[in-house]
């Protein structure tokens, strides 16, 4: 199998509609519950809000998103960006302000390609970005739980972030935050 993971950028995006459509079962959010400033509302908002928000963010030249091709095949998708530029994260969180701080908040694989570890190649593939970049820190946000449903994975699995090196930084038992110094 011949794994890529790549970063959105203008030439590729469509894929991440690809991604995110309801024959995946992602058609509806469209990765945007972290931009939009509360989450009061959040669950009346419509597909469409959701996807507009989404493509403005990329007209604005917010390309936050790794892709995961096996065999040349959109199998997987995650957000990571700078952490601070999404106020409800750093607030819900209640974490200090860090401009060297990127997060990783979100997690798509399609259907067919789950339980197959490809997650943890594209968080790899992800890290090893971000270490070239220059980035020194980057956290994740999984929800604790050993019975969580499919609908509650978005964030990741704890188990992913600590098969990949990360440790706790803030505790809480639910919503731990993990943190990686690259």
């Amino acid at each position: 199998m011949n794994i890529s993971v790549q970063k959105i950028t203008k030439s590729n995006r469509n894929d991440f509609s690809k991604l995110h459509c309801e024959k995946n079962g992602e058609g509806w959010c469209n990765c945007v519950a972290w931009w939009v400033p509360t989450w009061n509302g959040w669950g009346e908002r419509t597909a469409e809000q959701n996807l507009k928000l989404r493509n403005e963010l990329f007209d604005q030249g917010e390309y936050d998103d790794y892709i995961l091709y096996t065999d040349g095949e959109l199998v997987a998708w995650c957000q990571c960006g700078p952490r601070d530029r999404l106020k409800k994260l750093v607030s819900q969180y209640s974490l200090e302000p860090s401009s060297e701080t990127w997060a990783i908040t979100c997690f798509v694989v399609i259907p067919s390609h789950r339980n197959k570890g490809l997650v943890r190649k594209l968080l790899e593939g992800v890290l090893t970005d971000l270490k070239e970049k220059g980035v020194h820190h980057v956290q994740g946000f999984p929800k604790r739980g050993d019975k969580l449903e499919p609908g509650e994975m978005w964030t990741g699995p704890e188990s992913l972030f600590q098969s990949t090196g990360f440790s706790v930084e803030k505790d809480h038992p639910k919503i731990p935050v993990y943190g990686l110094r690259l």
